[in-house]
C-alpha cells in the first residue's frame, strides 16, 4: 500500500531555508521587518518544498488570520436558495469580496445570520471566535443592528457596513439608493408618466426608505402627487403582486410603477398579464436589483443596476487597509448605482 505524502509544514521550510519559526512567519503575513534576502531566501525554500501556507501558520504571529468574514441575511438567502430562485445579491457580493480578498492574500467566508434572532449574539461571538477574522462585511439588515455594531467594535474588530449611513463605527458604504430611485422615477417623467406608483420593500431595509424618499423627491419636484401611489411590499414575489393589485385598483391607477426589487417586479408584470394589461404599452415598469432574469422576461425589464461587487471589493480594500495601519476614510463610501435601459419602460398610452 503507497504510503501518504508527508504534507510539508512551516518546520521544514525554517529547517531548509536555515531560519527560526518567527522569520517563516513574518516572510508568510508579509511582515515589513524582514531583509530582503531573508525573505528571498525563505520564499526560495517555500517554492522548492511546495509549502502552502495554512492559517494556523498565517496566525502565528498573532496579528492576522488573512480571513475576512461576510454576514448575510439567512432567512431570505435561505428561502431564495430553496425556491431556487436564485440569490444574485450574494453572487455579486462574492464576486468582488472574493476576487479582491484573493489579490491581498486574504479569504473571504460568507456566514449566515438572522438578524431577529434571539441568540444572534452568541451565533456571532461563536463565529467569531471559531474563525478569528480579521474583519467582517455586514450587509442589510445585520448592518443597521445595534448589537451586531456595538459587538463587533466591543471586539475590536474591523467591520464594513454596507446599505447604512446611521451614524456609528463601522465603515459605512451605499449604492446611494435614494438617487437611484431619482434615477428611475425621473425616466418615467421624461417619457411623459405623471402617475407613478412605487412598491417599497421592507421597513427594516434602511435602504427601502431611501428609495421612497428618492421616489417622493423626484415626483414634488415634478409637481406630481404621490398620495394612493405607493404600496408596501418585502421584497417577496408575493408581496409585489399585493402590493401591485392595490396600485392597480386605484379609482386612478398608475400608468407607471417602480418596483424596490426583482421579484415584486416580476410579480408586477405578473398582475398585469392577470389583467390583460399590456406592459409597456399599458403600464411602464422599473425594477431595483438587475438580477439576470429580468433580462429574459418579455419585456425585458429596464432596471436600476446596483454595483454589489464594486462595494463588497472596496469594503474588502477598507477593513485590508485598516489591519495594515494605512489612513482610511471616515465618511461614507458611495458607489452609484446605474440605471440601464430596456424594454419595459415607454411614454403613456394617449387615449
Amino acid at each position: 500500500m503507497a504510503r501518504r505524502r508527508q504534507a510539508v509544514t512551516i518546520k521544514h521550510v525554517a529547517a531548509d531555508a536555515g531560519v527560526s519559526l518567527q522569520t517563516v512567519s513574518r516572510v508568510i503575513n508579509k511582515e515589513p521587518n524582514v531583509r530582503p534576502e531573508m525573505k528571498l531566501r525563505v520564499q526560495e525554500s517555500i517554492d522548492r518544498l511546495g509549502y502552502v501556507p495554512s492559517i494556523a501558520a498565517q496566525r502565528m504571529s498573532g496579528s492576522r488570520s488573512y480571513l475576512i468574514l461576510a454576514l448575510n441575511d439567512r432567512e431570505r438567502t435561505i428561502a431564495d436558495w430553496r425556491g431556487r430562485q436564485g440569490t444574485d445579491w450574494v453572487d455579486q457580493m462574492l464576486l468582488g469580496g472574493m476576487l479582491t480578498c484573493a489579490e491581498h492574500g486574504y479569504r473571504m467566508i460568507i456566514e449566515l445570520v438572522d438578524t431577529h434572532s434571539d441568540h444572534i449574539e452568541r451565533e456571532l461571538l461563536g463565529a467569531i471566535a471559531a474563525l478569528q477574522p480579521d474583519g467582517v462585511i455586514l450587509t442589510p439588515p445585520h448592518s443597521e443592528n445595534p448589537l451586531i455594531i456595538n459587538l463587533l467594535h466591543d471586539h475590536k474588530i474591523s467591520f464594513a457596513r454596507i446599505g447604512s449611513l446611521k451614524a456609528g463605527p463601522g465603515f459605512a458604504l451605499t449604492m446611494d439608493d435614494e438617487r437611484a430611485a431619482r434615477l428611475a422615477t425621473e425616466h418615467l417623467i421624461d417619457l411623459g408618466h405623471r402617475r407613478i406608483g412605487f412598491i417599497a420593500g421592507p421597513a427594516d431595509y434602511e435602504l427601502s426608505a431611501w428609495r421612497v424618499d428618492g421616489w417622493r423627491a423626484s415626483m414634488a419636484a415634478a409637481g406630481l402627487e404621490t398620495a394612493g401611489l405607493l404600496a408596501q411590499g418585502d421584497f417577496s414575489f408575493a408581496s409585489g403582486k399585493q402590493a401591485a393589485n392595490h396600485l392597480l385598483d386605484q379609482d386612478a391607477p398608475p400608468s407607471a410603477i417602480v418596483a424596490s426589487n426583482d421579484q415584486m417586479a416580476l410579480a408586477t408584470l405578473e398582475v398585469g398579464r392577470e389583467r390583460g394589461i399590456e406592459v409597456p404599452r399599458d403600464l411602464s415598469l422599473i425594477s431595483f436589483d438587475d438580477t439576470p432574469i429580468v433580462r429574459f422576461t418579455h419585456p425585458s425589464l429596464t432596471a436600476v443596476v446596483q454595483p454589489i461587487a464594486e462595494v463588497a471589493a472596496r469594503a474588502v480594500e477598507l477593513i485590508i487597509a485598516d489591519q495594515a495601519g494605512r489612513e482610511v476614510p471616515d465618511t461614507p463610501i458611495v458607489v452609484p448605482a446605474t440605471l440601464v435601459l430596456r424594454n419595459s419602460a415607454a411614454p403613456p398610452r394617449s387615449d
